[in-house]
């Protein structure tokens, strides 16, 4: 059987691919088992599509790992996520070295466990140095409170005189947005059927592509990544022109 990598444009791929990973728990479901197994299977997709990702060249992929509404699930998911978190990050920051790709985060990662923050942080400085696929974890976010933020920022840099309020345009939000350094994603997808991009990246999403499917987080990997940035590549983006 072929596959969608043979039909792929090596010279149009996306620069930044940004994903809302859906369906977990309902994966778990249908199979019988609680929703943290759901989770457990899921960063074995994560694993799967971050390769696929590094060995196509993208330059960053931006994963919606946990948004500031998911604090409200019960507290034993959300403490058996945390603790996911951290043995994952272990296990993984040698892999992640391995193929040169370094960790990012966004969010508020004050609001995570002191034990879950450490480990991100040494994660993330252990792979400063790779020159590869940006891997950004969007932890405890959500684009309302980014914007919110950013917002309070430049009112707080008006009111010191650092900003005239006439001056403020589209590149100056940009600028106070927690993806700053990065530039908007070509393509967001999402898994599990859901169409709709929940608080996430509102801002930076203005002119990507959006792609739904209806296969559940745990079930998407490397050959279901070639085929969502196939039909991106197939697609015309005029960028409202």
């Amino acid at each position: 059987m072929s596959s969608f990598l043979e039909k792929i444009d090596k010279n149009n791929i996306p620069v930044h691919i940004a994903i809302i990973m859906d369906g977990n728990g309902r994966w778990a479901k249908q199979k019988g088992f609680g929703r943290i197994f759901g989770h457990q299977k899921g960063v074995d997709a994560v694993r799967e599509v971050t390769t696929a990702a590094a060995e196509l060249g993208i330059g960053y992929l931006t994963l919606y790992v946990f948004s500031t509404e998911n604090w409200e699930r019960p507290k034993l998911e959300v403490d058996a996520l945390m603790e996911l978190l951290v043995d994952t990050i272990e296990k993984e920051t040698p892999v992640l070295k391995q193929n040169n790709v370094s960790l990012h985060t966004i969010g508020n990662l004050d609001r995570l466990p002191e034990r879950a923050c450490n480990k991100m942080l040494n994660c993330i400085a252990d792979t400063a140095d790779c020159t590869g696929l940006r891997l950004v974890l969007a932890l405890s976010y959500s684009a309302r409170w980014e914007i919110v933020c950013a917002m309070q920022n430049i009112v707080n840099e008006v009111v010191k005189g650092d900003i005239s309020p006439e001056n403020i345009d589209e590149k100056t939000i940009s600028a106070h947005l927690t993806t700053f350094d990065m530039p908007d994603p070509d393509l967001m997808i999402r898994t599990s059927g859901e169409q709709r991009i929940s608080n996430f990246l509102l801002w930076q999403l203005a002119y990507s592509e959006l792609y739904f499917t209806n296969l559940l987080w745990p079930d998407f990997g490397k050959e279901q990544l070639y085929e969502a940035i196939f039909d991106f590549q197939n697609r015309e983006r005029r960028f409202g022109k």
